[in-house]
């Protein structure tokens, strides 16, 4: 059931940013920002529960944080693509994306790779259902989204 539900995740994700086949290979700034955009919504939409889990505001519900915490680490996955060069400030009008993403790209890419192994790792974890477990590790998947927002997103 969950490599279906993952599937069609992707499938859902993959299906907002359709372009023609002609235009595949070199997609509009636009558009990437667009993908980026929707891939930042679902991690949010996903991570918000399990913070208010962790925080006390809701009851704990060791199913749903392991449910939303896949997604997010799936998302963790997808989003490096929605950095395509080109596709930043100068380019599109919408975005609080910064231009340091591809000034500094080796350094955001180790951001990048931090967030991806930590929300594996929350994935993991989640898994067990160890509510304390789950709150460090939600803690120190937090502080690499705060460490990247920090230097390459606009608040």
């Amino acid at each position: 059931m969950n490599k279906l539900l993952e599937i069609g995740l992707v499938g859902a994700i993959l299906g907002l940013s359709l372009l023609p086949a002609a235009q595949a290979a070199d997609p509009k700034p636009e558009d990437v920002a667009q993908y980026r955009q929707s891939v930042y919504t679902i991690i949010g939409w996903n991570f918000k529960p399990i913070g208010a889990m962790v925080k006390g505001e809701v009851p704990f519900d060791a199913a749903a944080v392991a449910r939303h915490a896949q997604y997010v680490e799936m998302m963790s996955k997808a989003a490096p693509e929605g950095f395509a060069k080109g596709s930043g400030p100068d380019a599109v009008k919408k975005t609080e994306a910064k231009p340091e993403i591809w000034t500094k790209a080796s350094e955001f890419d180790t951001k990048m790779k931090d967030f991806q192994q930590e929300a594996a790792k929350l994935s993991e974890v989640a898994k067990g259902g160890d509510e304390k477990a789950i709150k460090a590790q939600f803690g120190k998947t937090a502080e690499t989204c705060k460490a990247c927002h920090k230097e390459f997103r606009k608040d």
